[in-house]
């Protein structure tokens, strides 16, 4: 594992890589973490797409140090759009590219896949599924929108002004027991703290959340991304999530599947909650190593 920095219009992103990086016959992968999580989510990912013949890049998103904060303030899911497009033309992703997101990673990688010129030609997202093809599908949803409203009640807390910054820590470790419980956070913790020390940077984790639901104006550099974000995606999608999850109900995922196209794929993880991709690595790389290999198998000439 190596780090790399990648000056874009608006941000400085540092990103941990893992395989050969600078060769070109390698399709490249971006990994995008959620919250409250760093790029160090991805240490059981990035090596198995390199053994697959990948190369990996994970930014700390912006906002999360060693990454710089945005020069421009905006923490909107079309900022974080635009700086994945922006790591696929710094990194010469090609079409072969894939993107995978988990949370607001998921948030983002969804968010590319709706976009007609998507550079990335895969798209996989764990624990937040394109919020169009929820409104599909068969299931209870009086039933599943009270329990999802009472496990989103931090989506309100974090709009205060201030106050979840002075709470973080026992806010953030009270959400990683309830969405995964079992699981021992104590690594991705200190990775956590050291993105998010108190200041701007921290402030910046939260802006996620405050700009998403209040910002209404955009530099032009992101308007095709706001306007896209929440469009069904276009890209072929693999959609994983976990069945213990306890941040986004797993109930949700029958809703996305019955929603998606025939084209995109979507699973349950058994014995794993919202980080997946933490607590059960062997089943997920699988899952998604079989998908992009379906891909390429689909792509050969």
């Amino acid at each position: 594992m190596e780090q790399l920095t990648a000056v874009l219009p608006e941000v400085t992103l540092t990103s941990l890589a893992w395989g050969p990086t600078d060769d070109p016959e390698r399709p490249l992968a971006v990994l995008l973490h959620g919250f409250p999580d760093t790029a160090h989510t991805w240490r059981h990912l990035g090596p198995a797409l390199v053994d697959a013949g990948y190369r990996v890049v994970a930014p700390f998103t912006r906002g999360y140090a060693p990454s710089g904060l945005a020069a421009d303030g905006v923490y909107h899911p079309a900022a974080l759009m635009t700086d994945a497009i922006g790591l696929h033309r710094e990194y010469a992703g090609g079409s072969r590219a894939v993107l995978v997101g988990h949370d607001w990673g998921a948030i983002t990688a969804n968010g590319v896949a709706a976009l007609p010129d998507n550079p990335f030609g895969r798209v996989v997202s764990l624990a937040v599924p394109p919020i169009p093809s929820l409104s599909a599908g068969a299931g209870d949803l009086l039933g599943l929108l009270p329990r999802q409203a009472s496990m989103s009640w931090y989506t309100l807390f974090n709009q205060l002004p201030g106050l979840p910054e002075r709470v973080a820590e026992p806010l953030i470790r009270h959400l990683w027991h309830r969405w995964s419980p079992g699981y021992d956070a104590g690594e991705d913790l200190e990775h956590l703290w050291a993105a998010i020390p108190p200041g701007p940077h921290r402030s910046a984790a939260f802006s996620y959340y405050r700009d998403t639901f209040r910002r209404r104006r955009f530099p032009e550099a992101y308007r095709a991304c706001a306007d896209a974000w929440l469009d069904p995606p276009a890209t072929p999608l693999l959609y994983l999530h976990g069945a213990d999850d306890g941040c986004f109900d797993a109930r949700w995922a029958a809703r996305a599947e019955a929603g998606l196209g025939a084209h995109d794929r979507v699973a349950v993880v058994a014995d794993a909650g919202h980080f997946l991709h933490l607590e059960r690595p062997d089943v997920v790389n699988a899952r998604i190593l079989e998908f992009l290999a379906e891909a390429e198998a689909v792509d050969a000439p």
